[in-house]
């Protein structure tokens, strides 16, 4: 039986256990983020969550400039391998060199007290 209460409960717990995973419509066989009650579109119960690759491409960027010496912030928009469509930074990145189709990687860290997914530059 799948659990529907708080998916963005669940969604942190994983993060927190160092696991990205997320829900999948079980009509289109898509991730879906953010978490969520009902799928997107059709409204229809959402699996359960499953481990995702972490691989997906650059959708959009946008680089938020900073007071110097802090470095600017790269904002990306990345569609997920599985499906799905993710908004997250990349913490160290240089601007110049992250472009919309760049393929990236996913990785959970800890920023303050909460569990997130940055974006790496694939390898």
């Amino acid at each position: 039986m799948t659990d529907t209460t708080a998916p963005e409960a669940a969604y942190l717990a994983h993060l927190a256990e160092g696991r990205f995973m997320l829900q999948r419509d079980p009509l289109s066989g898509r991730a879906v983020f953010p978490p969520r009650l009902r799928a997107p579109g059709h409204g229809g119960a959402l699996g359960g969550f499953e481990p995702m690759s972490g691989r997906g491409t650059i959708h959009a960027v946008t680089i938020q400039p900073k007071r110097p010496p802090e470095p600017a912030s790269v904002i990306v928009l990345v569609d997920l391998e599985e499906g799905g469509r993710m908004l997250s930074h990349m913490p160290g990145a240089d601007p110049a060199q992250v472009a919309i189709g760049d393929a990236v990687t996913a990785r959970v860290v800890t920023e303050g007290d909460i569990p997130t997914v940055i974006f790496e530059p694939a390898t």
